[in-house]
């Protein structure tokens, strides 16, 4: 079955929590823009946003994509530059929503995820139903460090429930909860 839905996912850096609870910029792992660029084509994810306040960081970010795309990278491995050929820089989760709005004609829909269960969480179940039988458009939100910032969460129009709400211990790496979470929304219908 083919989803209906456009999805898009961001990789968020500011504003995330520490283990403190205080509000931080997070800097950008490489691993990270390897393993979710990978993940999103492997799931046919319509675009993968990497949203970073800093110009320094936006700068790696560049070097990394175009060592894959332009430079000796993407000539020894073929399959990376195409992974990563669906990767935008951003400096604000405002500039994702306006370029996806300018790519469809339509607002977006934007999903937070966090490790915790929240009053109005939204079910794999459910949120996989939108995206095969609904045409919409979505903007899955991961956060690095320890989180996203509640008030940003707070703004989101659904908050997906944690990969493993029960486990005694819930702290996935950002690359591994975007597998997870993109092969239970993206991919096949094997579980009722």
């Amino acid at each position: 079955m083919k989803k209906r839905s456009r999805v898009y996912i961001g990789l968020l850096h500011y504003p995330m929590y520490n283990k403190r609870k205080d509000i931080i910029t997070t800097s950008v792992t490489n691993l990270d823009l390897h393993d979710i660029s990978r993940a999103a084509r492997t799931y046919d994810v319509d675009g993968f946003f990497v949203v970073h306040p800093s110009e320094n960081q936006h700068n790696l970010i560049k070097d990394i994509a175009v060592y894959w795309q332009e430079g000796y990278g993407g000539i020894y491995n073929p399959d990376r530059k195409e992974a990563f050929s669906l990767l935008t820089v951003t400096e604000d989760l405002k500039q994702v929503k306006d370029y996806i709005k300018k790519e469809t004609g339509t607002d977006v829909y934007t999903v937070a995820t966090d490790a915790k269960l929240h009053a109005n969480s939204i079910s794999y179940k459910k949120l996989k139903r939108l995206i095969f039988y609904e045409d919409i458009v979505l903007l899955v939100l991961f956060g690095t460090g320890w989180g996203i910032a509640e008030e940003l969460m707070q703004q989101c129009d659904y908050i997906l429930e944690p990969v493993e709400p029960d486990r005694d211990y819930n702290h996935l790496s950002v690359r591994s909860a975007v597998s997870i979470i993109l092969d239970r929304l993206l991919g096949q219908f094997w579980f009722n």
